[in-house]
């Protein structure tokens, strides 16, 4: 009977290591500096990276919404110490990961039968229409909160905002 506990104990351990080891690298990887975030990043299998996407979505969703407020703002905080060199950098090395994403994009459809984009496209029109009953179905104080909601959005994710509301937003 000790042989046995000492087996399960051994097997849910065993189990539990992959679960702690994504965890500290989480959180190593919140102390790293962004080249070695970088460089860890690609280091990674494509298994491991969508698996810590899924993990960052989790420890996201389980945030409040003060939390999240926070981290928006302590980002953008380090967005603003940056120097123009920097911003170049990080313009450079976004555009790049778009300009792959996009052309992985354009391979998969081309890689797509007929039927396959004649379907892709039936399903985009149908999520289309679905977003326009949703907002034609609004109340007028819906849309606008909806409104809000997309302008603040826009401006926390450090979109060009126009001379007055940079000028709140600084303020």
């Amino acid at each position: 009977m000790k042989t046995l506990r000492l087996i399960i104990a051994t097997a849910g351990l065993a189990l539990l290591l992959p679960v702690a080891g994504h965890s500290q690298t989480t959180d190593e990887l919140r102390n790293m500096t962004p080249e070695q975030r970088r460089e860890h990043m690609q280091g990674l299998s494509q298994e491991e990276r969508q698996a810590l996407a899924q993990q960052r979505r989790a420890e996201w969703d389980a945030m409040s919404e003060d939390e999240r407020q926070a981290l928006r703002e302590s980002r953008q905080t380090e967005r603003r110490g940056m120097s123009d060199e920097e911003r170049a950098a990080a313009r450079r090395r976004y555009s790049e990961r778009r300009d792959n994403q996009r052309g992985a994009m354009r391979e998969s459809w081309k890689s797509m039968s007929d039927e396959e984009r004649a379907a892709a496209r039936e399903q985009y029109r149908q999520k289309k229409q679905e977003r326009r009953d949703t907002w034609n179905n609004m109340s007028d104080e819906e849309k606008a909160a909806a409104r809000q909601r997309m302008k603040d959005q826009r401006i926390g994710h450090g979109t060009r905002q126009g001379r007055g509301e940079r000028k709140r937003c600084q303020q």
